[in-house]
C-alpha cells in the first residue's frame, strides 16, 4: 500500500535538506521524481545521483510565470510537496516590513501558487493526487523572534484544510506535516550552545528529530495507505507541542 511505483512527485525546496530527503525517499518508493528550486545546481546534482526516473528544474515559488514555466516542462505530477521555505530571525520589535513580506511571500503565498498549478494539472487530466504541505510546529505554538515563520506556517495550516475541502470532490487530498526540531548543519551551532540544549530537555523524547522521523508520515500521505486522509495535519516533534513547558 505504500508503493508508489508508476507515481510522478513534484518537490519544492528540493536543494534543501529536508526537500533532498523528501526526493530521495519518494524515489526509493518508486515515484518518478521532479527535484524543483532556485538552486538548481544542487537539485541536478542529486537527480543524477537517483538516476533517470529523477529530473531537475529551476523553479521561484514566488514567481508566477516560473511556476508556470516549471509545470509545463515537467511531467504531470499526481504528488507534490509543497517544501519550500524560508525563516527571518528578529525578534518582533526589530523585524523588518521586507523580513515579514519575503517570509509570507515563499512559505505561504509560494505553497498557495504552486498548489494552485498542481491542482489544476491533476483536475484537468483527471488524474486525482496528493499535496503535501510541510507546515512546522511552530504553526500550532510559538518561540521568540520568527514572527513571520509562524504566521506563515499557521496560516499554511489553516489553508491545508481549506484546500482539503475544497479539492476532495476531484480526488485530490491535502494534508501537511508539521515538524518539530530537525537537527542539520545550519542549527549545529546553536544545539550545541547552552540556550539549545535547555531548548533540547523541553523536548518530551530529549532529542531533535532527524530527517528520517519524517518518512513514514511523507509516504502515508503520499500513498494508497492514507487514501481516507484529507484536511490532516500529522505533528512530529517529540512530543514538543504538547509540553505544557
Amino acid at each position: 500500500m505504500f508503493s508508489l511505483r508508476g507515481r510522478k512527485a513534484f518537490i519544492t525546496g528540493a536543494s534543501g535538506l529536508l526537500g533532498a530527503h523528501f526526493a530521495r525517499v519518494l524515489h526509493a518508493a518508486g515515484a518518478q521524481v521532479v527535484l524543483a528550486a532556485r538552486r538548481i545546481e544542487s537539485c541536478e546534482a542529486l537527480a543524477r545521483q537517483l538516476g533517470p526516473e529523477a529530473s531537475a528544474i529551476r523553479l521561484d515559488v514566488q514567481d508566477e510565470a516560473s511556476i508556470a514555466a516549471a509545470f509545463e516542462a515537467a511531467p504531470d505530477c499526481d504528488i507534490l510537496v509543497n517544501n519550500a521555505g524560508i525563516a527571518a530571525t528578529k525578534s518582533f520589535l526589530d523585524h523588518k516590513a521586507a523580513d515579514f513580506d519575503q517570509v509570507v511571500s515563499i512559505n505561504l503565498r509560494g505553497a498557495f501558487l504552486v498548489g494552485q498549478a498542481a491542482a489544476r494539472r491533476m483536475v484537468a487530466n483527471k488524474t486525482g493526487g496528493s499535496i503535501i504541505n510541510i507546515a512546522s510546529v511552530l504553526g500550532e505554538r510559538v518561540i521568540p523572534g520568527v514572527v513571520g515563520y509562524t504566521a506563515a506556517k499557521a496560516g499554511l495550516i489553516q489553508m491545508t484544510r481549506q484546500m482539503a475541502v475544497e479539492l476532495a470532490r476531484h480526488d485530490i487530498r491535502v494534508n501537511a506535516i508539521a515538524p518539530g526540531y530537525i537537527a542539520s548543519d545550519i542549527n549545529a551551532d546553536f544545539f550545541a550552545s547552552d540556550a539549545g540544549q535547555a531548548m533540547i530537555k523541553r523536548i518530551p523524547q530529549r532529542r531533535l528529530g532527524k530527517a528520517e522521523d519524517l518518512d513514514g508520515p511523507l509516504l502515508l500521505l503520499a500513498s494508497r495507505a492514507g487514501a481516507h486522509m484529507t484536511g490532516s495535519v500529522i505533528t512530529v516533534d517529540g512530543g514538543h507541542s504538547i509540553n505544557p513547558l
